[in-house]
């Protein structure tokens, strides 16, 4: 069985939740907390799910909008199922339809 993990970032939602709405608000209670991070840094962190965070950028946001990390962060666990191979065709793999046709070569007819 295969487990599949879905993420969501909820940083926007929390913002909202606290009366911000606007990212250029955020930045000055990061820098605060002695995170120096750009306008568009701010702005596409609160826009876009992040691929990774430093955890300090965490914890200040999290001191910031008095907030825990499951608000940020919500973890979906779904598990998948896998395919019961049935008989001995199926556990070897059978390529079925995917088999090539094979050629065959004519002469051209002359005259």
């Amino acid at each position: 069985m295969t487990v599949e993990l879905e993420t969501g970032w909820n940083l926007r939602s929390v913002m909202a939740s606290r009366g911000i709405f606007q990212t250029s608000k955020l930045r000055p209670l990061l820098e605060e907390r002695g995170i120096g991070l750009s306008r568009e840094q701010v702005y596409r962190l609160v826009t876009q799910p992040p691929q990774r965070v430093r955890l300090d950028v965490l914890a200040a946001l999290c001191d910031a909008l008095e907030c825990s990390l499951d608000d940020l962060v919500t973890i979906t666990r779904r598990e998948a199922a896998t395919p019961i191979a049935v008989g001995e065709e199926a556990t070897r793999g059978s390529i079925g339809d995917l088999r090539p046709v094979r050629a065959t070569i004519r002469r051209p007819r002359t005259k």
